[in-house]
């Protein structure tokens, strides 16, 4: 059998209908979750300035409580994508609006944001409303019992992606030596019951080491049939553990979840849809061979993005070059400051600048320790000062950031007047200072 024939050979749905229920579930939570926490107060509501990704900054959250009603309408299509109702419709609205928040902001930008702008991208592509679902009561006649192989093996390959790179980043000194480990788990030394174990040295070294150890052997523990239930129980452990220490969100959850795209659909269908029968005979899919060369190229670009910042000089945790959508996830830890020095040269005059003037304490830290972000609050600056009659200023970062415990050194060049810098996309930005 060819790959693929084995792409398009017709399988069991039931891993696929299971995700679809609770993935459904899962961000519906995010939406609606993010509303009763705060957060979309804290960071569409709150701030006066937002900072998109620097070639969308024409997404901008809506005004007033418009962010609130967004917010809603995601949680509303989580619940159609959870009951199969107009499925396609409920996904779309739900990836294209993530997207939208993903894009929006950067101050709270975590890897966890962005696997689940593809988990609704992939899950835009595969028939996930056929069976169990309102839209197959509703269409008796497009309801189905299987799917393409390729809709399983599709989750199951990007998770691997996600595990095995997030192992190999953790390869490096600072997380050997537990160092970001050590200082996270120093504030959450008042936990109930856990806390005086989260500060001894020897279990901060063994979270460290079993991170690495745990992303690495995950997958393949879990394509292994042998070792497939104990690799899914770790999982369990694994991802209940981040969730109490670390409270991530539904990540943990839907990193769980993932895990039934390793059974046999057997498995899954006899532990949870134990009425489904499947029938010997099976009609085949016909092949579709562009199809698979858009889904290679995809998973092409899933294996090159992370490698994109050995392309830049100096160490990815400091410059931040090649840092995002490359699963470096909680690998370290920074700290620091910046202020601002405002020159205009026809007037002689000055002013020195603190951030918190213009933005939210969280924004204000971000921007210290950020580049492509500190740049950005440099072009508010202009405009602002610009407005005031000052059109040529000259604008230089003052500051200083700690990685992972060291001692603060400055990342920004404090004699390059940032007001007169272009953006590097794909170059390395001369104004930032090596790690010392």
């Amino acid at each position: 059998m060819t790959l693929t024939q084995k792409l398009f050979r017709p399988v069991d749905n039931s891993p696929l209908i299971l995700f679809r229920i609770v993935f459904g579930l899962l961000i519906f939570l995010e939406a609606w979750g993010a509303i009763l926490t705060g957060w979309v107060r804290r960071a569409f509501i709150e701030p006066q300035y937002t900072f998109p990704f620097i070639d969308f900054s024409w997404l901008q959250p809506l005004s007033g409580y418009g962010m609130y009603i967004y917010y809603i309408i995601m949680g509303i299509a989580g619940l159609m994508v959870m009951f199969g109702f107009y499925y396609r419709l409920g996904i779309g609205t739900y990836a294209i609006m993530w997207s939208g928040v993903y894009f929006m902001q950067k101050t709270n930008y975590n890897n966890h944001y962005y696997l689940l702008v593809l988990m609704c991208m992939l899950m835009c592509l595969v028939p996930a409303h056929r069976y169990a679902s309102i839209d197959a009561k509703r269409h008796p006649e497009k309801k189905s019992l299987t799917c393409p192989q390729w809709c399983l093996w599709l989750f199951a390959i990007q998770t691997t992606i996600v595990y095995i790179y997030a192992s190999v980043a953790k390869m490096y000194p600072d997380w050997i030596a537990a160092k970001p480990i050590s200082i996270w788990f120093d504030y959450k030394s008042d936990y109930f019951l856990v806390g005086p174990l989260l500060t001894k040295d020897w279990f901060q070294h063994t979270i460290a080491y079993g991170g690495i150890m745990f992303d690495l052997l995950i997958a393949p523990g879990l394509i292994w049939k042998r070792t497939r239930k104990y690799a899914f129980i770790a999982s369990i452990f694994f991802h209940l553990f981040n969730s109490i220490i670390f409270q991530v969100g539904v990540f943990p959850y839907m990193g769980i979840a993932l895990g039934v795209f390793f059974f046999e659909p057997e498995v899954i269908r006899r532990i949870f849809f134990k009425r489904k029968s499947i029938p010997e005979y099976l009609n085949t899919y016909k092949p579709r061979i562009a199809w698979v060369y858009i889904v290679g190229i995809y998973f092409v670009m899933q294996i090159l993005l992370p490698l994109r910042h050995w392309l830049y000089p100096g160490n990815v945790h400091w410059t931040e070059e090649g840092h995002r959508l490359s699963w470096h996830m909680m690998l370290r830890v920074k700290s620091g400051y910046v202020f601002f020095k405002v020159a205009d040269p026809k007037t002689g005059r000055e002013w020195k600048v603190n951030p918190n003037k213009y933005l939210t304490y969280k924004q204000s830290k971000a921007i210290a320790s950020r580049p492509d972000m500190c740049w950005q609050f440099v072009q508010i600056l202009k405009e602002d000062y610009a407005a005031k009659g000052y059109p040529e200023v000259a604008i230089y970062a003052v500051g200083k950031v700690s990685l992972n415990g060291r001692e603060q050194q400055p990342l920004y060049d404090e004699s390059v007047d940032l007001a007169k810098v272009e953006w590097k996309r794909f170059g390395h930005s001369d104004w930032l200072l090596d790690l010392k």
